[in-house]
């Protein structure tokens, strides 16, 4: 009995000592929060403080189940974002952080990691069940099958189907990447087994391609019409960015972990991410000029940029255009809650945006944004600022714990007053704190602001992996994906030269080029990309969860410039560009050799890796045959001297180079003993005698004119029997005449028809590559097109245009064109071009592919050649090269385009983007910028100007802009107005004319400018102003020929715009007496005014 008694004893004692360590636990009910912070205060009382606050205004609201936090505290709506979540584990995380500095923390700590471990545990179970989403998005990035953004907040259900809701967001699926390197970088346990490794790499799959998805941004409406329609938002490209930069590399099991719960993420895919970000900033999106969204995107949590003058650029304009007294507006125009919004409908009408202008409301949480940038930045300056203005603003509960409200409207009675004198009406918080209702992500960013404020945690605790590092530091940075390059890039590229035969070294040997075989680099293996990608197959696969592995993605240059250890052997990789392309650019060597040099011009520029890129140069046989030799031996001689384009390279062999490289090991295709080995090819050493003669004269010089040309007539033989066309293809030896007479036969006949060699289809491949060695490059575009070749990377190429703010059109010059706003996938943009381009000629199908390939490049890497381009018309810079060729003939034949070279054509593409020179005719200027769509700088804004004094708007060609809703719907400075007015120009078909139109509006726009007291009264017809100005024209440059060229206004077009009798000065005559017609309005400082 008395052992049961001293036992029961002790176990009291346990329990009491149990209880006293747990007191003031999330398990205790509260009792009383003394609010009032004695002067003095220890740490302890500091943190007992904001713990109390954490405890009764978030961590209550907490689901006991799912670990998630609901939108609303109030009612029985139990719905629960995934943004919003994340804020909230991230401010109890922060709290934890806090108190570890704490000894005896009576278990908060504890309480306060695991409340933040739960909920990132509660959206990884929402999002793991939701494991057939992946799988779908990462094959075809589409809202339909995206993962959901909105769960129950006590069952992790789906709440809204994707019709309901605008669940495709990318930001919160970044932000949740982020916040868990974060979390795990700081000591947390929140992913625990290979299932769970895997879904996270596929997640990391969706984010990569986040540079081409149009997603609902973190406002869950897309454009700001409000119309279902998403955008691609740089809210959401940056925290992609910040996402891939921070889980690169990373194990998620933290130090506990090996090497399979290591993360890896597409270099050349991140950097995609960060080119798109810098060319949309210092815009949100194509309706939103600017946004307060950007904020978390650029500061605290992501830190996505590192360029600081884009980034004072972009925050400037953020608190130039949005900031308040009560907070900052989400954007202009922004509806939401305001008092003239109808709450019963989910999307806007037309033009009903323009209600809300001047009553937006505003948001109190991106002050503490502000406060909390200015901390990390160490601006105190900055931090006193925002301080200040949020401390009025702040709400208490009946505890007296502060209350962030979510926003202030203007009541309905006091909107029109407002309207009329913008920030004269006081506002009204959304919440106070007294109502029950709290925004739990404001309150949880207040908190996190307070810390750092007080110093109870610093930047770098809540920033362990150190995505903010500033300025004067970032020259010593050190991170897998650095954000911040070298301040003077000088890097030095390595290169290895790998001769694909031992005949082929010996070869080169003779002029002093030393190579490598792929025997002589053994053990090391030297694979194409293709088998890199194979190997990445095999990364994140779970069948238990349905998800395959990597997609079929191409490496670029970026990633195929490391080492990579598979399977226990040594790899290195050469680029997409040595790749054997079934596409016919790849038979000009002049292309190869500029592919080479802008690569490595590429890699220069982007490579942020510690350690030395190795670049593989692949030398075939084939590159060195007849006339490509030469080209070929002074690139080669130039990367002995040690710079190739202006970059520098050290030549040397593979097995010293390994030495100084970035090593990539792909353990995760680690096979058990029951397993297949997977199986990859690596580059195999022609099998050829060593002393055998090199055949480089196998290959013609470039081949004439006349031999492009073929000796039938296609009118003589479309209606000839097919037996006639058979006899004349066996007798023909003419490749033009060939290919002419085998599309004649594909068309009645199909590509099945047998022919003597072969099948129809058979015929024309063999045509194509005779012609290709011959470098008939008529004849080969010819076969290309009837053979519906498409180029590699078209679809990636479109993707870089659209990301500069473009758009662009396919479809030959003066037919109908076919528009692309966003992205698609190769096969769409096939069938879009050959069904557009097949009318005119069957080769424009081909060249317009070649065309888009350059353009694609040319914009990444000088986007300053497309400015005042917003749309690019690919059948209209064909157009422009047609006629810079006539230009450069003069009175002899023009150059035929078709017969061209692929590089000769990317030089005329280059030499047309250039600017104008002064020598040329001002009808050779307005031919080519006309055709190349140019507009002056600020063209846009002026048509603006004109539409605000055009009540019944401007017509062209047929095509209307009305001044209402346009006025209504849009504003100035967004990329919408200025597409809508390329769609009002779009039906012009003559360059030189379009080119006048320009010029008109911009006549227009000055004389409005200058004389306030003028505004059009009818609808402006365009071409009949022009029409009146060369009437005048006309009169004073009368021509003795007669009346049947009254109509050719070749003379107008070609006259100087400026001057007596210049264009200008006829355009400005008839725009003042159109304006004169109608009445002046009256204004109350008019001079002319007696009473």
């Amino acid at each position: 009995m008395a052992a049961t008694h001293m036992a029961d004893v002790s176990w009291k004692m346990l329990e009491l000592r149990a209880r006293s360590k747990r007191s003031g636990s999330i398990y205790e009910p509260l009792k009383c929060i003394n609010l009032p912070k004695p002067e003095g205060e220890t740490l302890w009382d500091k943190l007992n403080h904001y713990y109390r606050i954490v405890k009764s205004t978030l961590l209550v609201y907490q689901s006991p189940t799912t670990g998630l936090f609901p939108t609303k505290t109030f009612g029985s709506n139990q719905r629960a974002k995934v943004h919003d979540s994340l804020y909230c584990a991230a401010c109890a995380w922060a709290l934890a952080l806090a108190y570890r500095r704490i000894d005896d923390d009576k278990g908060r700590t504890h309480e306060l990691e695991h409340s933040a471990i739960k909920c990132m545990r509660g959206i990884l179970y929402c999002y793991m069940r939701q494991a057939d989403k992946v799988q779908k998005f990462k094959q075809d990035p589409k809202p339909s099958a995206c993962l959901h953004s909105v769960f129950n907040a006590q069952t992790g259900d789906e709440v809204f189907s994707h019709e309901e809701y605008g669940h495709l967001q990318i930001n919160a699926l970044s932000l949740f990447l982020l916040y868990l390197v974060e979390m795990i970088s700081s000591g947390l346990q929140i992913i625990y087994n290979t299932d769970e490794v895997s879904f996270i790499q596929n997640l990391v799959f969706c984010v990569e391609r986040a540079y081409r998805v149009p997603d609902f941004g973190v406002w869950e409406r897309g454009s700001k019409y409000n119309n279902g329609c998403p955008e691609l938002h740089s809210s959401s490209v940056g925290l992609a960015k910040a996402a891939l930069e921070a889980i690169n590399g990373f194990n998620l099991f933290g130090n506990q972990g090996c090497s399979w719960s290591v993360i890896f993420v597409d270099f050349d895919a991140h950097n995609r991410n960060r080119q798109t970000l810098c060319s949309l900033l210092p815009r949100e999106s194509r309706s939103h000029n600017t946004d307060a969204a950007l904020l978390p995107c650029l500061s605290y949590p992501g830190f996505a940029l590192d360029d600081e003058v884009l980034f004072g650029q972009t925050l400037d304009k953020i608190i130039r255009k949005l900031k308040g007294k009560y907070g900052f507006k989400r954007f202009l125009r922004d509806g939401y809650r305001t008092a003239l919004e109808d709450r019963t409908r989910r999307y806007y009408k037309p033009a009903e945006i323009k209600l809300f202008d001047g009553i937006e409301c505003e948001f109190p949480i991106f002050f503490i944004f502000m406060i909390i940038d200015g901390i990390f930045r160490g601006n105190p300056t900055q931090v006193k600022e925002y301080q200040d203005l949020l401390d009025p603003l702040l709400q208490h509960t009946p505890e007296g714990c502060p209350v962030v409200p979510k926003y202030y409207y203007v009541p309905a009675d006091f909107v029109e007053a407002e309207q009329r004198s913008p920030g004269s009406q006081r506002r009204f918080p959304s919440n106070n704190g007294r109502d029950g209702k709290l925004f739990l992500w404001g309150q949880a960013v207040y908190i996190i602001a307070k810390l750092l404020a007080d110093k109870l945690v610093s930047p770098k605790d809540l920033d362990p992996i150190g995505r903010y590092v500033a300025p004067q530091d970032q020259r010593n940075v050190s991170m897998r994906f650095s954000n911040q390059g070298p301040l003077e890039n000088d890097l030095v590229v390595h290169v290895a030269l790998i001769a694909e035969s031992q005949r082929l070294q010996v070869f080169l040997n003779t002029y002093g080029i030393q190579t490598q075989t792929p025997q002589q680099v053994e053990p090391i293996q030297i694979w194409a990309q293709k088998e890199l990608v194979k190997a990445y197959f095999h990364l994140g696969v779970n069948e238990k969860l349905g998800l395959s592995g990597r997609p079929d993605r191409p490496i670029g240059c970026l990633g195929t410039s490391k080492i990579y250890r598979i399977l226990g052997k040594t790899v290195v990789c050469y680029s997409i560009i040595f790749d054997l392309s079934d596409f016919y650019m790849s038979q000009d060597v002049m292309m190869l050799i500029d592919d080479i040099k802008n690569a490595l011009q590429f890699i220069k520029q982007y490579w942020k890796m510690h350690g030395r890129p190795l670049f593989v140069v692949l030398i075939r046989e084939d590159n060195i045959r007849g006339s490509r030799f030469n080209p070929i031996l002074d690139m080669l001689a130039a990367f002995r001297k040690g710079l190739v384009g202006g970059v520098k390279v050290h030549v040397d062999r593979v097995q010293t180079l390994i030495s100084g490289a970035v090593v990539e090991q792909l353990d995760f295709l680690s096979i058990t003993e029951t397993e297949e080995a997977p199986v990859f090819k690596s580059l195999e050493e022609l099998d050829l005698p060593k002393h055998s003669k090199v055949k480089r004269q196998s290959s013609t010089p470039n081949a004439s004119e006349l031999e492009q040309q073929p000796d039938v007539n296609i009118n003589d033989w479309k209606n000839k029997s097919t037996y006639e066309i058979l006899q004349k293809l066996n007798d023909c030896s003419c490749l033009a005449s060939q290919v002419l007479l085998s599309s004649i036969l594909l068309k009645r006949e199909g590509p099945n028809f047998i022919t003597k060699e072969g099948t129809v289809a058979e015929h024309i491949e063999r045509i194509y590559r005779r012609a290709g060695s011959r470098k008939l490059w008529s004849v080969v575009r010819f076969a290309a097109s009837l053979l519906g070749k498409l180029v590699d990377s078209l679809a990636p190429s479109i993707t870089n245009v659209l990301v500069q703010g473009k758009q662009v059109t396919l479809g030959a010059f003066g037919q109908e064109e076919a528009v692309i706003s966003n992205p698609l996938s190769p096969a769409v943009i096939k069938d879009m071009i050959y069904d557009k381009c097949r009318l005119q000629d069957e080769r424009e199908a081909v060249l317009q592919q070649e065309l888009v390939i350059h353009i694609g490049w040319i914009i990444s890497n000088s986007p300053e050649l497309f400015s005042g381009m917003l749309k690019i018309r690919i059948g209209w810079i064909i157009h422009a090269m047609k006629y810079e060729l006539q230009i450069r003939a003069g009175e002899m034949p023009a150059k035929d385009l078709y017969q061209m070279s692929p590089s000769e054509v990317k030089q005329l593409l280059l030499d047309i983007l250039q600017p104008q020179q002064p020598g040329r005719s001002w009808l050779n200027r307005r031919q080519l910028d006309g055709s190349l769509n140019r507009t002056p700088a600020g063209f846009y804004d002026r048509v603006w100007q004109i539409l605000e004094r055009t009540p019944n708007g401007l017509i062209v060609a047929g095509r209307f802009l009305p001044q209402q809703p346009t006025l209504s719907d849009m504003t100035m400075y967004e990329m919408n107005f200025s597409l809508l007015v390329e769609d009002m120009l779009q039906n012009i078909d003559q360059p030189q004319y379009r080119q006048i139109i320009v010029e008109l509006l911009m006549v227009i726009s000055v004389i409005l400018e200058r004389n306030p007291e003028l505004e059009f009264q009818d609808k402006v017809d365009l071409d009949k102003v022009v029409q009146e100005a060369f009437h005048d024209f006309q009169k004073d440059h009368s021509s003795p020929k007669g009346a049947e060229n009254q109509s050719d206004m070749t003379a107008f077009y070609n006259t100087h715009p400026l001057g007596k009798k210049g264009t200008c000065s006829y355009l400005s005559k008839a725009v003042i007496t159109l304006l004169l017609e109608g009445e002046m309005k009256s204004s109350h400082d008019d001079p002319c005014t007696i009473s």
